[in-house]
């Protein structure tokens, strides 16, 4: 997003903080309401152009979202709705963009209300890498000919049980919606917007052998102090790594493996 509906976006968020550190409204609730508002949006595209129509006064347009959703869905939500619609918006499509990651985020305030935070990141990571090596099941889930109830159904007799409920309801959601994004994409930006919700960044860490609780510890509190914000380690392990740890943030990625010193050993002899 750029422009106008960077701010729109900026504002939305900070009414969403407001209302999910408000005890009283069901963070829950929120994220349902805000994908159903959002699905209803991604299919009527005439509705969408009207509620950000840069002809229309934006007060014009709050009072109509209110009056098409103010029965339908919870007061918050309608808030929160009226006041995006006030909003002037670049693109007709940022609108709805910008609701489905207020729907993600209230399901992530959710899991920060109830202490389940930290499961619900290091699951949508772990899910992540259990894509990566089934392509068979991931195939199954991005299938343009199985049905979203098939998809959803599959989702279920996997996660279900095993996964906090926030978790599977963010890749039920993703998979049945995808919006023209690829899994993987979803699953990370899921995880970067489960990081924003304390303001840290994610570091995938890759080592030959599971990091003891002191190593994580030790290495959690260097790259903090690299990076002067709080990190959260994603874990993953690889026997071809050989041995030390390799650390991605982002673009970067800090690389301190055997695997990656002998290469460049050979680069060295071979040059």
């Amino acid at each position: 997003m750029n422009g106008a509906s960077r701010e729109a976006l900026a504002s939305a968020r900070e009414q969403l903080d407001a209302l999910t550190d408000n005890t009283s409204v069901d963070a829950a609730k929120l994220a349902e309401e805000l994908a159903a508002v959002t699905a209803l949006l991604d299919r009527e595209v005439s509705l969408r152009r009207v509620l950000t129509d840069p002809a229309q006064a934006g007060e014009a347009r709050a009072e109509l979202a209110q009056r098409l959703f103010g029965s339908q869905v919870g007061g918050p939500t309608a808030e929160l709705v009226s006041g995006m619609v006030r909003s002037r918006w670049s693109r007709s499509r940022d609108l709805t963009d910008a609701l489905e990651e207020l729907a993600f985020s209230a399901d992530l305030a959710a899991a920060q209300r109830s202490g389940a935070l930290d499961d619900v990141e290091d699951e949508l990571f772990r899910f992540g890498r259990i894509i990566a090596s089934a392509p068979e099941l991931r195939s199954a889930l991005t299938s343009s000919i199985a049905t979203t109830s098939a998809k959803t159904e599959l989702l279920h007799s996997l996660l279900g049980g095993r996964a906090n409920p926030v978790t599977e309801r963010l890749v039920v959601r993703l998979v049945g919606a995808p919006r023209g994004r690829s899994l993987e994409a979803g699953l990370d930006a899921l995880s970067k917007l489960a990081a924003h919700r304390r303001d840290r960044v994610v570091a995938v860490v890759t080592s030959a052998v599971p990091l003891s609780e002191g190593q994580r510890q030790r290495l959690g509190a260097a790259l903090a102090t690299v990076y002067g914000r709080q990190i959260h380690l994603n874990l993953d392990v690889d026997p071809e790594v050989l041995g030390g740890v390799q650390v991605r943030i982002g673009d970067e990625v800090i690389n301190g493996t055997i695997a990656e010193r002998l290469d460049e050993a050979n680069r060295r002899m071979a040059g």
